[in-house]
Parts: structure tokens; sequence; C-alpha cells
């Protein structure tokens, strides 16, 4: 794949949920797997936690660079979903990660 965008996945806030939340090591080696060199994984929440987790889980694979270096703006190609659109409605701030594959 070129470009792969996860999108206000799940958050599963309770912490003994936290096993369940689709952003695990082992997703993110199989997304760098199928990412073609220079494609890009795009993820996005409004969750605080749940970004800085995807933030950790995303910097221990070795195949992905963070080309944002931290936060990134939101991009013109990226949709605006409902998930997001209820997020802002109730005042809470976006994060979206872009990291390329090496």
């Amino acid at each position: 794949f070129e470009r792969v965008l996860v999108l206000f996945p799940d958050p599963w806030p309770k912490k003994r949920h936290h096993k369940r939340r689709l952003i695990q090591p082992a997703i993110a080696a199989e997304l760098a797997r199928v990412l073609v060199p220079g494609g890009i994984l795009h993820l996005a929440t409004d969750w605080p936690d749940y970004a800085e987790h995807m933030r950790a889980v995303l910097e221990g694979e070795p195949r992905l660079i963070d080309s944002a270096d931290g936060w990134a703006e939101r991009p013109a190609y990226r949709p605006r979903t409902r998930f997001e659109a209820r997020g802002e409605g109730k005042g809470h701030p976006v994060f979206d990660l872009i990291y390329r594959r090496r």
C-alpha cells in the first residue's frame, strides 16, 4: 500500500480494555510490512491518551519514521469523519500522526 489511514479507531478508554485497542505493536509491524518504502501511515484520534499510546507504539516500530516530528496538521486529503465532528463539538482536540515507511 502507498497510504493507510486509521481514522478515529475505538479508543477503549477504560484501562482494563486497553488490550483491545487496534494500535498495538503487532498491528504496527503488519502495517509497516504492507506499506511500500516511502508509504504513509496516517492516524487520527480525539483522545489524548490514545494519541500518546499510538505514538509510543509507532515509535517502537523501526520501519516507521515520524514524518511530522510529533503531531501533524490535518492534511487536506484527510476526510472529516462524523467521529471527528462529534469530538470537535465536545471541544476535543484532534491529534494527527503521520509516519513514513523507511
